[in-house]
């Protein structure tokens, strides 16, 4: 394996047909599907990889694979570019949305009923 080929998240083998399709970081699509999908190209995805904002899994072939995660991380980018935004600051403003996103779900599963602050809701 090649320093482009570093496998990205492994999935569980004990994991099910049907558990694959409800999880969000299952990567199930190929580069073609994915960029089919997002109505965008191939060479956009790896601009994504490149950026270091995704890093999709490898097949045994070599091939990418995304899951539906990364491939929300993507459209996000992609509405942002075609916007006017450089990719460059597109993926730093993704990151840093996803970032914020997780920080209030982890906000609402550590508050305790009776909590002083409740977690601030529409930011």
């Amino acid at each position: 394996m090649t320093p482009d080929e570093t496998p990205g998240p492994l999935v569980p083998e004990s994991q099910t047909t049907a558990e694959r399709f409800d999880d969000d970081d299952y990567p199930a699509y190929t580069m073609g599907r994915a960029a089919e999908m997002l109505d965008t190209s191939a060479g956009f995805l790896r601009s994504l990889g490149e950026a270091k904002l995704i890093e999709p899994q490898r097949s045994t072939g070599g091939h990418r694979r995304y899951s539906r995660y990364q491939l929300r991380l993507a459209a996000r980018v992609r509405e942002l570019v075609d916007e006017g935004t450089g990719l460059d600051a597109a993926c730093r403003i993704v990151t840093l949305e996803d970032q914020l996103k997780e920080a209030q779900n982890a906000n609402r599963t550590q508050r305790k009923p009776g909590d002083p602050y409740p977690p601030l809701r529409g930011v």
